[in-house]
């Protein structure tokens, strides 16, 4: 199995983010993992990194409902900067919204994976970063 250089979680649930951290280093999935509570922390953090390879998250967690930036609006911020990026990222939403408007607007962002429910459990994460190796 390999193991992500770098995972990004960027979600308010501090339950959501205590359980993905001790699965991911229970099972040894990432060297590293990166956490933020809302979208425009991470944005202004990947912003200055974004030409920057070593630096960058190979995968994504995103949450949708955050406050001062959701999910979307990360998005929407980031995917022009993730353009100009030298390196793969892939981008998945977690979310424990049903709501069929996300599920629908989540169509409009075609270099989104997933659309994931939570909770995220290891055979999950393990399949995303299969996933991930498999199309570099």
């Amino acid at each position: 199995m390999k193991q992500a250089n770098s995972i990004l979680v960027i979600d308010d649930d501090p339950l959501f983010m205590l359980l993905l951290k001790k699965t991911i280093i229970k099972y040894d999935l990432a060297k590293k993992v990166s956490a933020y509570t809302n979208g425009l922390e991470a944005f202004e953090s990947l912003k200055p990194i974004i030409n920057e390879p070593s630096l960058l998250p190979d995968i994504i967690l995103v949450d949708i409902e955050m406050p001062m930036m959701d999910g979307w609006e990360f998005l929407d911020e980031f995917i022009p900067l993730l353009q100009k990026a030298s390196k793969k990222i892939s981008i998945y939403i977690a979310t424990s919204s049903i709501s069929e408007t996300d599920k629908i607007k989540f169509t409009n962002y075609p270099m989104i994976k997933d659309y994931l429910h939570k909770p995220i459990d290891e055979p999950i994460l393990s399949r995303i970063i299969q996933d991930h190796f498999s199309t570099l």
